[in-house]
């Protein structure tokens, strides 16, 4: 395929995509479960962090979260004090546990009191063409706290080579238009054209398949590639082949 016929073939699968039929599967329903704009990104970023492994056991996982959080996750954040961490330690998701929840929630205390919230956080970092730099940004204001060393592998920082495909997929949703109901677009300070595709297995090996991607390992450099090649089909919105090349990859086993 040319470019010209590459961008007809992804545009067709990203209007298949993205699709309110998409949340039924997918782990974005939980943040679509609230209105307030602060339980929608709080609810969204725990749901992204445990955003690995098996879909409906993410989706699961995510549902006990926001149960223990009172299904009210702003209020349960500002009202968190250590007694909570007891009701916390039963959580557990794979290698996310009780202890790194206790953390996450007095780090996101923090920075709603402290930081003016995580929009206001990622958008002060936020000074280049993509978010890399600012999500390592973001991982040094949120482990500003004293806190446990193991916690700290739960936030990736791309500057240390990771493609931080959680956050990345985070950021999506708070940034894309809400046009089909699926993204939040919610953060007005951040552009969609800063973005970055949240690159794991499946986009990355339909990636490679399409020869948007060339190097093996689902790393930073990788992304960055994959990065150069998408803004070449879309400048302004890349990230809306997430949609696609996940698609493919899921679904129809491309």
């Amino acid at each position: 395929m040319n470019r010209t016929e590459l961008k007809q073939f992804l545009d067709a699968k990203v209007l298949e995509y993205e699709h309110p039929k998409f949340l039924e599967t997918d782990p974005i329903q939980i943040p679509h479960k609230f209105s307030r704009k602060e339980d929608i990104e709080i609810s969204a970023f725990l749901t992204a962090t445990i955003a690995w492994g098996n879909r409906k056991s993410i989706i699961n996982n995510a549902n006990k979260l926001m149960d223990l959080m009172g299904n009210s996750p702003y209020d349960y954040v500002l009202e968190y004090t250590e007694d909570n961490n007891e009701e916390l330690s039963t959580f557990v998701h794979r290698t996310f546990n009780g202890e790194d929840l206790g953390y996450f929630i007095k780090s996101l205390q923090n920075i709603y009191i402290n930081h003016d919230g995580l929009e206001a956080v990622f958008a002060k970092h936020a000074t280049g063409q993509n978010m890399q730099t600012a999500i390592s940004g973001f991982k040094k204001i949120f482990f500003e706290l004293p806190h446990p060393s193991r916690t700290q592998k739960h936030v990736s920082d791309p500057l240390k080579g990771s493609a931080a495909k959680r956050i990345n997929m985070f950021l999506r949703w708070m940034v894309r238009p809400n046009t089909t109901s699926v993204d939040f677009g919610i953060w007005k300070t951040i552009t969609p054209s800063q973005l970055s595709c949240p690159l794991d297995v499946h986009s990355g090996n339909v990636g490679r398949k399409l020869k948007l991607l060339t190097r093996k390992q689902n790393d930073a450099k990788a992304l960055a590639e994959l990065d150069k090649n998408l803004r070449k089909l879309d400048p302004i919105d890349p990230v809306k082949y997430d949609f696609a090349l996940f698609g493919l990859g899921v679904f129809e086993k491309f």
